[in-house]
């Protein structure tokens, strides 16, 4: 009791400790068009903001909007800008550009052509104006280019905002330009340039010019020669296992290791130890230091993850198709936001948001409680049924003795855990870190993902699993939150276990607990929803992030129905009986209730109240829909859908879903911030884009496995 008044002291200290942050480091403007365009962009920092490089308005030269527009930033008006500037050779560089441009000279028509402009359907979202970053680097490649220009040239991308008149921009909207000139300039002499640009009544604020790319150096990185120093370390260490594998197989013609007779876990996927690699290791060798050295085999790994025979009959199958789905679904909604950063055609984003489909993807967050519940059931049940095998205890024990024992196996479970999840997730932390670090000095585009800064400051919070305590603008790979999550509901379920699993009396103490818990969460969700009007709307699926989103007491009632489900699977052995309309209604009932829930929002959202029961009851519905599915299936009345989510293929890709939920969104930056330019918006092309991202995800995270996940598994086997 004292620990659940500690418990509960915790949690409303921490929702009161981020209910209010303190530190702002960036700003939005979502009442900008280019909410849609630049809201998921990286926006200037504030200090920028304040002091920005403010041209005068002029009337002179009075043109039609749209063809002041369409002539905004021309390079063939430069000539008389650059009379002004200090510095002597930039200003000789670019005279001589713009009268070979008026000469029409090769060189300098493609540098032009390089260079950003106006592209049209600046109304409707279209803010890249990037020209080709790779285009200008190729005008001085001789072997492609009869001509070349007299001087090198450098890259700059030009944020701005801009506003021609209230009735064409009601708002400010933010233009990113790319500009291709002499490298004898500086972002200096591009101010200059940019601030005499006569605005006609129009107001343009430069907020940042840098050059592409930037001074920063991967190699000459710290810590990428930590992170690939580990990976080379870890990628020798599978050789030599792997060889030393293949040659006492040969050596002694020892049989085909088994795979794990369930390979079900508490996280999104990942591998369980099992104990016939134990003991076919001991028939190969007596030696120790060779035991650990073959954890690392690539061979025998590789054949575990993969191999699709033997799973026991007491297995949950159906478990592994509801891993895989949901990571698919996950990884279709992160591909859509991957793509709306990156489009030119921003507005098609707002007609897609009005599609009744669209739902699934704004209400995609379902998907990371189909985790919870599995998290909650595998972790009950695997523990009943580990603890039933064991014998009990006939001798009285006393308080201390039973303190002691308890305390010893919690310590354990949770040194099990983090040691078999923190490898993978740190080495993908520290990539994350890298790739995020590179792409904000090479790419055109401008990441809002800030992870090269808070990375460096905050990665202890993931490392100790609190991350979702603390606010967005502070987060370490913002997708980390389901995994802090996870652990702390895991440490929960680990007390509650210990409690339960003494007597009957224990067991309903837990019970009633589990039920305390289930309703604080409710009434927290909800206190804190009408507290702050939460309205629940397609277009915004990420309001109140750091009081809601992200934050145990909304997540945690699909664990606890797992909880539930697991320990009924357990006392009736998975063998259950129901009628018809019993199981009919069933169907019936759940497949309803996760239909109303991911598309039940409407047109217009919510109201505030009913958004408020939504937000407090509806993830705990979704895992009672998915208890009825887990339920149905294992007892044999899951039909067509059971042979889906039950089928062997999966197995392999279920094993791969922890890896494959760490690895997809850093492989999601890396392949669009690396691109040229914006892409164009539409379904089909999302689509295709998805495919590609599920299946880079899955062997990036097969290697990850082999190299992290699995090699941990069996030295905790060996060690333990």
């Amino acid at each position: 009791m004292r620990f659940f008044v500690f418990l509960c002291s915790l949690v409303i200290y921490c929702k009161f400790s981020v209910a209010e942050p303190t530190t702002i480091r960036y700003v939005y403007n979502s009442s900008d068009l280019s909410y849609y365009s630049n809201g998921i962009q990286f926006p200037a920092p504030e200090n920028d903001l304040m002091n920005p490089i403010v041209g005068e308005l002029e009337e002179r030269h009075k043109h039609p909007d749209m063809l002041w527009l369409r002539d905004l930033y021309d390079h063939h008006k430069w000539d008389g800008y650059a009379t002004k500037m200090n510095n002597t050779r930039c200003k000789q560089d670019l005279l001589t550009y713009i009268k070979e441009l008026y000469n029409g000279t090769s060189w300098a028509t493609k540098i032009y052509d390089a260079a950003g402009r106006y592209y049209g359907q600046f109304f409707f979202g279209h803010d890249y104006w990037l020209g080709s970053h790779t285009l200008c680097q190729e005008l001085s490649n001789s072997e492609s280019n009869s001509e070349i220009p007299p001087f090198p040239l450098k890259f700059y991308m030009t944020k701005l905002r801009v506003n021609i008149n209230r009735k064409l921009t009601p708002v400010t909207r933010q233009l990113n330009i790319g500009e291709c000139i002499p490298a004898s300039c500086t972002t200096n002499d591009l101010k200059i340039l940019f601030s005499q640009e006569p605005k006609q009544g129009a107001s343009i604020n430069i907020i940042d010019i840098r050059p592409v790319p930037g001074d920063y150096s991967l190699l000459n990185d710290v810590k990428f020669t930590i992170v690939g120093g580990t990976a080379f370390a870890v990628g020798i260490l599978m050789l030599i296992a792997s060889i030393v594998d293949l040659f006492l197989k040969s050596k002694n013609k020892v049989k085909k290791d088994e795979p794990d007779s369930e390979n079900n876990n508490s996280s999104p996927g990942g591998l369980k130890g099992s104990r016939e690699f134990v003991i076919n290791r001991n028939k190969r060798t007596n030696n120790y230091m060779v035991k650990l050295l073959l954890a690392f085999s690539a061979v025998e790994n590789g054949k575990k993850i993969l191999n699709v025979e033997h799973i026991s009959k007491n297995a949950l199958t159906c478990v592994h198709g509801l891993r895989f789905f949901s990571i698919l679904w996950i990884i279709l909604v992160h591909t859509y936001l991957e793509i709306f950063s990156v489009a030119g055609n921003k507005n098609l984003r707002i007609l897609t948001e009005r599609t009744f489909l669209y739902q699934t993807i704004s209400n995609a967050s379902f998907s990371v409680d189909t985790f919870f519940f599995i998290s909650g059931l595998l972790v009950t049940i695997t523990y009943f049924r580990a603890e039933a095998k064991k014998e009990k205890q006939t001798k009285d024990e006393n308080t201390c003795h039973i303190i002691r024992t308890n305390t010893g196996k919690f310590s354990m479970m949770i040194f099990y855990r983090f040691f078999r999840l923190t490898p993978a997730y740190m080495f993908v932390l520290g990539v994350n870190e890298l790739i995020l670090r590179y792409l904000h000095n090479s790419s055109v585009f401008s990441p809002a993902i800030i992870d090269h800064i808070t990375c460096s400051e905050y990665w202890w919070r993931n490392a100790l699993y609190i991350n979702n305590f603390f606010p967005q603008s502070e987060f370490c790979m913002l997708w980390s939150w389901y995994i802090a999550n996870d652990t702390q509901f895991y440490i929960i379920a680990s007390i509650l276990l210990l409690i339960g699993v003494r007597s009957n009396r224990h067991l309903k103490a837990a019970a009633c607990l589990i039920g305390v818990f289930l309703v604080a969460s409710w009434v927290t969700t909800f206190v804190i929803a009408m507290k702050y009007d939460y309205v629940a709307r397609v277009e915004e699926p990420f309001t109140l992030f750091d009081l809601l989103y992200d934050k145990p007491w909304l997540r945690i009632g699909p664990y606890l129905v797992g909880m539930i489900i697991g320990y009924y699977l357990f006392k009736v052995d998975c063998k259950i009986k129901m009628r018809i309309p019993v199981v009919a209604s069933g169907w019936l009932l759940s497949l309803g209730c996760l239909a109303v829930l991911v598309y039940g929002l409407g047109r217009k959202g919510l109201v505030v109240p009913a958004s408020a029961f939504y937000a407090s009851l509806g993830h705990t519905a979704w895992g009672l829909a998915l208890a009825w599915i887990t339920v149905a299936c294992v007892a044999g009345y899951g039909g067509p859908l059971n042979s889906l989510l039950s089928c062997k293929l999966l197995i392999p890709l279920s094993r791969l879903t922890y890896c494959a939920y760490l690895i997809h969104p850093v492989l999601m930056c890396l392949t669009s911030f690396l691109l040229d330019g914006p892409i164009h918006l539409h379904n089909a092309f999302a689509m295709v884009i998805f495919c590609g991202n599920a299946v880079i995800s899955f062997l990036c995270a097969f290697v990850i496995s082999l190299a992290f996940e699995a090699p941990v598994v069996n030295l905790l086997k060996l060690i333990l």
